[in-house]
């Protein structure tokens, strides 16, 4: 059976799915962006869970994901990935091989906890100023590569990522 891609645009806090990613800090202690908004709609316990990940094992890498509740959300869980922070090109290829990473390890992450539907936003693209248009294929390639779920949906907030990636989608 091959895996189903959805690309809607909307907020991802309101999507019903498994889970949604989270474009965390590595403070995973919430921030602006998708961040803020997932922590906000999702209430107090997704960040109590985050401090009791951080106690564990500190700061979240870039590239790696970790997982809590989904709090108010109509998800079950979220899945926290650090993106890489866009540095003008200088170290393009670790800067999408860390983008590619976050995929693949929120993926990985949603597979060990049975969970068979998640939602990504446009990870890096936003504070972190990663090109757009490399993002979307980053992200489109790595799913495709790493059929590890039954459904992946992309969302996304604003028209001009929502119009970068449905390009990208038809041109596969």
């Amino acid at each position: 059976m091959a895996m189903k891609i959805n690309l809607i645009q909307g907020d991802i806090t309101k999507i019903k799915v498994d889970a949604i990613v989270n474009a965390a800090n590595s403070s995973l202690l919430g921030g602006g962006g998708v961040d803020g908004a997932i922590h906000r709609a999702g209430g107090k316990t997704i960040l109590e869970e985050c401090q009791k990940i951080r106690n564990r094992q500190g700061k979240c890498k870039i590239g790696e994901a970790v997982i809590t509740t989904a709090g108010n959300l109509p998800s079950k869980k979220v899945i926290h990935t650090v993106g890489p922070v866009y540095n003008g090109g200088k170290r393009i290829e670790k800067e999408k091989e860390n983008l590619a990473n976050c995929y693949v390890n929120c993926l990985l992450l949603a597979k060990e906890n049975n969970l068979n539907t998640i939602a990504f936003p446009n990870i890096s693209t936003g504070i972190y100023k990663f090109p757009k248009q490399l993002a979307a294929e980053i992200a489109i390639k790595t799913i495709k590569d790493n059929q590890i779920l039954n459904e992946v949906t992309f969302v996304c907030f604003d028209d001009e990522n929502y119009t970068i990636y449905k390009k990208a989608l038809n041109n596969e």
